[in-house]
């Protein structure tokens, strides 16, 4: 009769992690041939779709959108203004808080984004009932990590 073997937690194969960490980097390198054209990186890229959106936001509201912290979205932010995509002032009933808005430039470039959505999925073997299962997974999984 053969061994039984026991679980080993420590076995790449057995980390969610893992494939999580694999599949996030993938997707991102597939975004950066798309992205360049655009003259944005994966995070200026959805820092710009909140505001596509929203057209203004907070720092703070931001980085609770984009789950990320001031300090990384600072350098960010600044490169954007510089492109002319964004600008950023302090607020006028709280002067603490930096309210960053889109402006025409970073509208316009909106137009270029369209086709990005499009051309990625086409490099994801999903299918949208699986995609959408994938979605709902992943914002449950990051809904119970930031209660």
């Amino acid at each position: 009769m053969p061994e039984e073997r026991s679980f080993d937690p420590l076995k790449l194969e057995n980390q969610l992690c893992f494939p999580l960490y694999a599949a996030a980097k993938e997707v991102v390198r597939r975004y950066k041939p798309l992205l360049d054209r655009l003259d944005l990186t994966y995070t200026q890229y959805i820092l710009m779709m909140v505001l596509w959106d929203r057209q203004a936001q907070t720092v703070k509201e931001l980085g609770e959108a984009l789950y990320l912290d001031s300090g990384t979205l600072s350098p960010v932010l600044k490169k954007l203004e510089q492109k002319g995509y964004v600008s950023r002032n302090r607020c006028t009933d709280d002067e603490r808080s930096l309210m960053v808005e889109i402006t025409p430039q970073g509208m316009a470039l909106r137009e270029q984004a369209l086709a990005v959505p499009e051309q990625i999925s086409a490099c994801i073997a999903l299918e949208p009932e699986e995609a959408k299962r994938l979605y709902d997974l992943l914002y449950k999984l990051l809904g119970s990590m930031y209660e």
